[in-house]
């Protein structure tokens, strides 16, 4: 069968692929899409929307429990897990069908199969219907993703030990669970559970959880966490799980002594590994390194014509950066002459546990450590009118700026709605804003938003109200 000609082939269709394959469309590329699975990829299937489906509905069951301290009466509140589920279940599979449009919208032909890269500008492609097309085009964006990383004698089974996936479809609320990391996924996962009354404790090896954070931001997370009565062991390490008959016995080490301890279900969230198998990589110039692609600036890989982007390449492995990347990849192609490498200082990053944390840029520990001389600002929720009349006082807004430019450095968040207002600071890092821009800046009220305001003015001794 003679192969089909395309100008771009884009293979995985999650938020990096499918964003990349739209955006080539737009620019009059003849384009293609191989997905052997799900359209939106893990992100939207398994991943970011799910996952804060369910994180919504633990949210309105905390609430209905408060309900008195809001003069409401909400007696007895109760949840069907099988129903939060499905409607996390419901949510994804509504977002699916929306690429599924979205690219027929723009003219993007999509194959159902596995895709591999098959010799100089050509992907064969095995079709979930049966048989193999062959496809060819210059440009070709690797999309493939990423998995979750398993650790030798704790591998998950999908029973007793999950992933990310099982954690998402569970069919019991297990009464403790042991969650291993306390990065994003799993302290999302670990606040979703406990709302639901699991009794939980999450391990982290390093020393605090929340490591990618601002020192001061994980320990007000931490001690947030405790408040609401998670278990947390930084500086601790799962030696080994037994799997016994409906739960697991874990060898846990911290502070120089072992214990063990009984648990019905386990959830690892170690990390990811780039999908870099089955995909025609052998005997190209594409290079892997700690199980994902190297690129430049441009996400082009050492292979010419063959790009890569997303999960499947560096840190951070986000959607949004995963989505800007194709972006960039597909106009660098193109031609555009406004194309702009991708500076991930200015990515912001969100974690939707309860209380929200989210930041953008450095913080304070790697400010110092660039040789910055900083001025430093924090403003309390405890202080803004509007997170006290919606009953979520607990928070904090820190800013980081550099004190000889008045540029804003880095902006780091926890407590409610975070995970929305810190695209102001974004703007503001993109737009290489210092304070007199927004100092000057008029910020509604009454929103938790003005707490970003007055953190601004803290780092210069200007704070109204506190």
């Amino acid at each position: 069968m003679a192969a089909e000609r395309f100008d771009l082939l884009v293979v995985g269709g999650g938020p990096g692929g499918y964003v990349a394959a739209i955006r080539a469309a737009q620019l009059g590329m003849k384009t293609a899409l191989v997905e052997r699975e799900h359209l939106g990829g893990i992100c939207l299937n398994w991943g970011c929307i799910p996952t804060k489906a369910l994180l919504r509905s633990a949210e309105v069951f905390e609430l209905l429990r408060h309900g008195k301290s809001f003069g409401l009466a909400c007696d007895d509140p109760r949840f069907d897990l099988e129903a939060v589920v499905k409607r996390s279940r419901a949510v994804a599979g509504q977002l699916s069908r929306g690429v599924q449009h979205l690219l027929k919208k723009n003219r993007v032909t999509v194959f159902d199969g596995h895709g591999r890269l098959a010799g100089k500008g050509k992907l064969a492609v095995a079709l979930a219907k049966g048989g193999e097309a062959t496809l060819e085009a210059p440009h070709i964006v690797l999309a493939t993703g990423a998995r979750a990383r398993q650790l030798p004698g704790l591998e998950a089974d999908g029973e007793l030990v999950w992933t990310y996936k099982e954690a998402m479809v569970p069919k019991l609320l297990p009464k403790s669970l042991l969650v291993v990391g306390s990065g994003a996924i799993g302290i999302e996962f670990a606040s979703f559970y406990r709302a639901l009354g699991s009794e939980v404790t999450v391990v982290e090896v390093l020393p605090r959880i929340l490591p990618v954070e601002d020192e001061e931001i994980s320990a007000f997370a931490h001690k947030a966490f405790e408040k609401r009565g998670i278990r947390l062991l930084p500086n601790t390490t799962v030696k080994a799980l037994a799997r016994e008959a409906g739960a697991v016995r874990a060898v846990i080490e911290t502070a120089g002594r072992s214990f063990e301890e009984r648990f019905e279900r386990v959830i690892l969230a170690v990390g990811i590994v780039g999908n870099v198998e089955g995909i025609g990589l052998e005997g190209t110039g594409v290079v892997v390194e700690k199980a994902h692609v190297v690129i430049d600036e441009w996400c082009r890989t050492g292979e010419p014509g063959v790009y890569a982007i997303g999960d499947l390449v560096g840190p951070p492995w986000l959607a949004h950066k995963a989505s800007h990347e194709g972006v960039i990849c597909v106009e660098k192609i193109a031609g555009l002459a406004d194309v702009h490498p991708l500076d991930v200082s200015k990515i912001p990053g969100c974690t939707y546990c309860t209380p929200q944390i989210a930041s953008v840029g450095l913080t304070e520990a790697q400010a110092k450590a660039r040789g910055y001389e900083v001025k430093v600002g924090r403003f309390p929720f405890v202080g803004n009118g509007k997170a006290i009349a919606a009953g979520e006082p607990e928070g904090l807004v820190k800013t980081v700026f550099d004190a000889r430019t008045g540029e804003l450095l880095g902006a780091h968040m926890v407590g409610a709605e975070v995970t929305e207002m810190i695209q102001g600071f974004t703007i503001a890092r993109t737009l290489e804003a210092t304070e007199a821009e927004l100092v000057h800046t008029v910020f509604p009220h009454p929103t938790i938003s003005e707490a970003m305001h007055e953190a601004v003015l803290a780092a210069f001794g200007r704070a109204i109200h506190i």
